[in-house]
């Protein structure tokens, strides 16, 4: 029978085997160890599904079973997980050659288990690696019992907590399922089309936008996924997520999108049907020089400022987006829509008409934060109707939260959607603003300098909408001060 794992379930599980490394390696470096265990718990677990559902299939019949063409992959004799499960000794040299060997006999999977040190027995003795052995095998993590792309969701709670752990800041934040559902809606992503992610973490965006595919009752297996990841761990998670769903045509390819993108063709990018992406906010190291100049001309409408590469990603995005099909959804931070010191290049894009739609989400849709974000909509050829226009959607409220989890329902994403896919006014809610106007207010895209929201009798206090008031006036403020002390100073008054 199968036993459906739930999130928390699966979060203390492996977060229980993590504990196991306390005191013997960094809390830094348990993810060294702890996924490419995950990974070959869960490579034997679905081989195990599969079989057993060839052995029904042939009544009985294990050639018929062990068939490659039964299976996504093969597990070489001596490399299941029932064989480092009976080793008593040497267990971490048994543990890399059964990573090595199912790497060789896996092209797809080659060096998605890393290089960590599985042979030094002063770091991991033997009695710990069969304690992680154990731990691991109280459960079984078929595609049955841990679907869709929960593994990454768990992995980056495990990256938090091992942040947690060691003393560091968490650098990256799970992006809210519900709202990559909605994302990949709003795209109207459709088979045989090509889907990239630039910053694409444990591929949950790429997942989303093939289980949507396949939610409306079309081809999914047509799609042709595309990823590229910074963390080598987290790309190594991103590959394992597509290969085991079922996903044949994808390329999740490691390193830093700004400096060396993966996918181009002689010296021109290569370009896709759909982007899905939130790029990291705000990282303030990278390559600014560099881009001043870029090689792969996506400096079309400006240099960031060195302590936000935020423009970088966007540009990279709509320089990557194919010249007539090509549309994206960006989750950005909010500063992004009216921040003053990238003021030129916001006018700029509002000027060569690509940005379709601004939505304005709710607060602590976020993993372990409580921030409220934006998904700008862009794309290369607009419809003749919606030419020189931008749709601003404020969904502030369409959020429930539940058990300390906030979430988009059926009915926040299906409002939401209708309201994109309409292009029309409705007062609180949407409004549509001419490219004129944007430009006449020096290309600020805040979403509440156009839709007011509707309020009761009794005047309400909304702190998420105060906040954004407050970040819109910033600049003014910052004008201020400066006039201020300019004054002051002529005056003989600053000290």
């Amino acid at each position: 029978m199968i036993k459906r794992i739930s999130q928390g379930e699966l979060e203390s599980y492996l977060w229980g085997a993590a504990t196991l490394l306390r005191g013997t390696i960094d809390a830094g470096e348990y993810k060294a160890f702890i996924f490419p265990l995950l990974f070959l718990k869960r490579l034997s677990d679905v081989y195990d599904e599969e079989f057993e559902t060839a052995l029904k299939e042939s009544e009985g019949d294990r050639k018929y079973a062990a068939l490659p063409e039964q299976h996504r992959f093969q597990i070489p004799a001596g490399a299941h997980w029932s064989d480092i499960r009976a080793t008593t000794a040497d267990v971490g040299k048994a543990i890399g050659k059964a990573t090595r060997e199912i790497e060789k006999t896996n092209p797809r999977l080659a060096g998605v288990f890393g290089d960590a040190p599985w042979t030094n027995k002063e770091r991991l003795p033997d009695s710990v690696l069969r304690d992680l052995i154990e731990h691991y095998s109280g459960i079984t993590l078929s595609i049955a019992n841990v679907p869709e792309d929960e593994l990454g969701v768990a992995y980056e709670f495990l990256i938090k907590k091992f942040a947690d752990d060691s003393g560091h800041t968490a650098a990256e934040f799970y992006t809210n399922r519900t709202l990559v559902h909605l994302m990949t809606q709003m795209l109207d992503i459709k088979p045989e089309e090509s889907i990239y992610d630039p910053t694409c973490g444990s591929g949950g965006m790429l997942l989303s936008a093939a289980a949507e595919v396949r939610r409306q009752g079309k081809e999914h297996r047509t799609l042709k996924l595309y990823g590229q990841e910074l963390n080598l761990t987290t790309s190594a998670i991103a590959r394992m997520n597509l290969f085991l769903h079922g996903i044949e045509d994808f390329y999740v390819v490691r390193g830093d999108t700004l400096a060396n993108p993966a996918f181009h063709n002689n010296d021109k990018l290569r370009t896709f049907d759909a982007v899905l992406a939130n790029p990291p906010y705000s990282i303030k190291s990278w390559d600014r020089v560099a881009w001043q100049s870029d090689k792969w001309g996506r400096n079309q409408f400006g240099t960031p400022p060195q302590g936000r590469a935020d423009y970088a990603f966007w540009q990279h995005i709509l320089s990557s987006m194919d010249p007539k099909t090509g549309r994206c959804a960006i989750l950005f931070p909010h500063g992004v829509l009216f921040r003053d010191e990238e003021r030129e290049m916001r006018q700029k894009m509002i000027e060569a008409d690509v940005i379709e739609a601004v939505l304005g989400l709710g607060p602590n849709l976020f993993y372990n934060s409580t921030m409220e974000a934006c998904v700008v909509i862009c794309r290369s050829v607009k419809p003749k109707a919606r030419k020189n226009k931008v749709l601003f959607i404020n969904a502030v409220d369409e959020v429930t939260r539940q058990q300390a989890q906030s979430f988009l329902a059926e009915a926040h994403i299906a409002k939401i959607d209708a309201a994109y896919k309409a292009f029309s006014d409705v007062d609180g809610f949407t409004a549509i603003v001419e490219k004129d106007v944007l430009l006449a207010n020096n290309g600020n895209l805040n979403i509440v300098t156009y839709v007011k929201r509707a309020t009761s009798t009794e005047e309400t206090v909304d702190l998420g909408t105060s906040l954004e008031n407050w970040r819109a006036s910033s600049t003014g403020l910052r004008t201020s001060a400066k006039d201020l002390f300019k004054l002051l100073e002529s005056e003989g008054l600053k000290k």
